[in-house]
């Protein structure tokens, strides 16, 4: 998420009333999470774990909440709950804002554009020439829909994503403010759910084909000209490059990247990448035909063993 104009360091300081380090005039041009940070944004991080990964990330502001050294060129603010101030930055400049029915009238829609009955378009959305909203789809604030994309029955674009952070036995929500783009040429199935990024874009690349009941998580990046089938589920942060074929009910964790060209097939399970052009199989997934032979041999085993006992 981009601010509506640089701030100075100190300017953010005050706000959340914490101390910072760097020079005054340090400015902040940006609010981010870790995966999609750039130079000029602010980042948050509450646990030692992560503080490297932050600091060294392209992000210049750090928000922290142990004074440490700051790598040249960056500056830290000093916070007793990162993540609580984290959230008050995005509210502020992000704010959540009442819908009325149907369409916002700060919607942008294309004259050649079809909004079918019940659908719901929130605030400054923006839908292309020739797209097609069918009946009872709702796209939240600020999305971007492009042109002769559609969007069948009951899809969710731009529902919150889902980041929570445990504290004292309760789960606290991110604040979200990213959006969904979907590019031109995109199918988006039947009672298909697509999350905002937290601060930054969740986004469908052109000529991508997406089947029904299938749910991409905030952040997540899906390349072009890709075919996803039913049933799937990408978590948060999962980049998919262009060409990559995914088959019904296969699930995906976060903070993967599929590569170019791969084919993931049904039921597959990812906890690791996938390399350009392969194809997996199985959970947890593996390259297919190793799978194959793997399950090959297992349906053998009942004569290993009777041979063994002989």
């Amino acid at each position: 998420m981009k601010l509506p104009r640089p701030h100075t360091i100190a300017e953010i300081a005050s706000i959340l009333n914490c101390s910072f380090s760097g020079n005054e005039n340090h400015l902040v041009t940006g609010i981010n999470e870790i995966h999609r940070v750039e130079p000029g944004d602010l980042v948050f991080v509450d646990h030692p774990k992560y503080y490297e990964k932050a600091l060294n990330s392209a992000a210049t502001t750090i928000l922290i909440d142990k004074d440490v050294e700051a790598p040249e060129g960056k500056a830290l603010l000093i916070s007793d709950a990162p993540f609580r101030d984290y959230n008050e930055l995005t509210r502020m400049f992000s704010p959540s804002v009442k819908w009325p029915h149907n369409c916002d009238p700060s919607a942008q829609i294309a004259d050649t554009a079809q909004i079918r009955p019940g659908a719901i378009i929130g605030p400054n959305v923006t839908i292309g020439e020739h797209a097609v909203v069918h009946a009872n789809v709702v796209i939240y604030e600020n999305c971007v829909i492009g042109n002769h994309v559609t969007i069948h029955a009951g899809a969710i674009i731009g529902a919150d994503a889902f980041y929570y952070k445990k504290q004292d036995g309760a789960f606290n929500k991110m604040h979200t403010c990213g959006r969904v783009v979907v590019e031109d040429h995109v199918e988006i199935g039947a009672q298909t759910c697509i999350d905002r990024g937290v601060s930054a874009d969740t986004i469908i690349g052109r000529g991508t084909k997406i089947d029904n009941l299938v749910h991409v998580g905030h952040d997540s990046i899906i390349g072009r000209n890709c075919l996803i089938a039913a049933q799937v589920g990408v978590a948060g942060c999962v980049v998919i490059e262009d060409n990559v074929t995914i088959w019904g009910q296969a699930g995906l964790a976060s903070d993967l990247r599929i590569e170019q060209g791969a084919t993931i097939l049904a039921q597959a399970g990812l906890m690791n990448g996938v390399e350009a052009g392969k194809t997996v199989f199985g959970t947890p997934a593996f390259e297919a035909r190793s799978k194959f032979r793997e399950i090959a041999l297992i349906r053998k085993l009942d004569q290993v063993i009777k041979k063994l006992e002989l």
